[in-house]
């Protein structure tokens, strides 16, 4: 029977200050239930991620009710001219024409498009694996019908959200399902999973860029014809946990190797991620001595400021490139942390993958982090639950979709330094660090950047009321440059 909840103590938030880590279960810390989603929006979501394919048209096929919220997605993003609906009625259910109202309305709207798309995206929903829906024969209907197009299917189902593949998970893998089969460029690598350009002083694409590598990454690709030129890559680079089963599906299909470079706050990790990548690029067959004067970094997401020195110097050069890193890390915490000091920080997941490793870096700096905000903690963040466990069992852990979280946001802003929107909402401050899912950060200039924001945070004020509502920040200016 459901009883409407009006106060904080009939909502049966497990703490009113949250739980101590020293108390919370692995993986899972609170019971899963009814949830509550908070204004925070700033994550992207399936409609964002798919538009990252250059010229694609998404079409989602659905009930009515469902279709609200995709809709409004594309209109926020601007994107509705790259964005069609086709509606599932009752009827349809009940006649069993499931397979044809797919087959006739992706049709239609295919047939009344300004310009012909070279591929479409069709998400289908939990309605049409209730009815047992035949999508094998659908996709070979229209692969049929519009020879000249590239299908791929992809999926607006939340039944898919507690096991298996989530439906995130596979909508990166989808990314890269229209890629067709071409001859591998041994220098070629494609950075994917990601919904952020990686930044050009990253880690990672300095070290590629050393060895004289070609970049891919759809994030920058503005034509399909650019998308398709990512198949070349011998190397496939995922850094978020959410790309990792893409990049195993691509590897089997196209034939290149997959190389996990975690994304990590850990200085060790990092350096280990740096050397296995280096030696993957070895073995792929990467140029091992570059001609200075040619143009082997060209691609779709770098710029050609670069210094090629071939393969076998970027793995001769690692020890000192890593120590100099790690004492600029050092340095730029160490310079926030002397403008911060003892000002309370709060964490929470959607800033990066990692947000106990995170946590474990700060607060081994000598910042005061007090609370992460996070549902379920990611096996990659094992070894800092452990840790954090130990040596700071006072840390405090908040969920966020559970429902007294509704109740959670104080009425007056807080002190708080928050890294993250959820966090900044949740303590209700204005000095908070405005970034989604990594942002493009990677390796050890993460941890430099995340000490930069930090300070500048805490040194000036946003309009965080304003700022969090935004949907998936930052898709507009790369989804719609195509």
């Amino acid at each position: 029977m459901l009883r409407r909840v009006n106060e904080k103590q009939e909502a049966g938030l497990p703490e009113p200050e949250g739980i101590r880590i020293a108390d919370a279960n692995f993986p899972a810390p609170f019971k899963s239930g009814l949830e509550y989603s908070s204004p925070a929006r700033g994550t992207w979501n399936i409609v964002h991620t798919g538009m990252l394919i250059p010229e694609a048209h998404e079409i989602f096929v659905c009930a009515a009710g469902c279709l609200r919220g995709v809709v409004l997605t594309a209109a926020e993003m601007n994107a509705m001219d790259r964005f069609s609906t086709v509606a599932v009625r009752e009827h349809n259910l009940l006649d069993g024409d499931m397979e044809d109202l797919i087959i006739e309305g992706v049709s239609d709207i295919i047939g009344k498009l300004p310009k012909r798309p070279p591929a479409v995206l069709v998400y289908t929903s939990c309605v049409h694996h209730f009815a047992g829906c035949d999508l094998d024969m659908v996709y070979e209907r229209l692969r049929e019908r519009w020879p000249d197009i590239d299908f791929t299917d992809c999926y607006m189902n939340p039944i898919m959200r507690k096991s298996g593949l989530t439906p995130d998970q596979l909508m990166r893998s989808r990314l890269y399902t229209l890629l067709k089969p071409r001859a591998i460029n041994q220098n070629a690598v494609a950075i994917i999973g990601n919904d952020f350009p990686t930044d050009e002083d990253s880690d990672l694409v300095k070290l590629l860029k050393a060895a004289g590598c070609k970049i891919h990454e759809i994030t920058a690709c503005r034509s399909y014809a650019e998308y398709q030129e990512m198949a070349e890559a011998a190397v496939y680079v995922s850094l978020i946990p959410e790309a990792a089963a893409g990049g195993d599906m691509l590897a089997a299909r196209l034939g290149g190797r997959h190389y996990q470079l975690p994304f990590s706050f850990d200085y060790d990790e990092i350096e280990a991620g740096l050397r296995g990548l280096a030696q993957v690029l070895a073995n792929a067959g990467a140029t091992e001595q570059i001609n200075l004067n040619s143009n082997n970094v060209d691609s779709c997401s770098t710029s050609n400021d670069y210094k090629p020195i071939g393969i076998k110097a970027v793995i001769s050069g690692l020890d000192g490139y890593c120590k100099e890193q790690r004492a600029r890390c050092e340095a730029a915490l160490a310079d926030a942390l002397a403008v911060i000091g003892d000002e309370p920080v709060a964490i929470d997941y959607t800033y990066a993958p990692r947000p106990l490793g995170l946590a474990r870096l700060l607060l081994d700096a000598g910042f005061n982090v007090k609370r992460v905000y996070v549902d379920g903690i990611p096996g990659g963040d094992k070894p800092a639950f452990d840790y954090l466990r130990e040596h700071y069992p006072e840390l405090r852990l908040y969920p966020t979709v559970h429902t007294a979280m509704r109740f959670a946001s104080p009425d007056e802003p807080s002190q708080f330094l928050a890294i993250g929107q959820k966090a900044a909402y949740f303590t209700n401050t204005n000095h908070f660090v405005n970034v989604v899912e990594g942002g493009g950060m990677q390796g050890f200039e993460a941890v430099i950047r995340t000490a930069a924001l930090m300070k500048d945070a805490y040194l000036n004020e946003k309009d965080m009321r304003s700022l969090v509502q935004i949907k998936g920040l930052g898709c507009e200016e790369i989804c719609c440059n195509c």
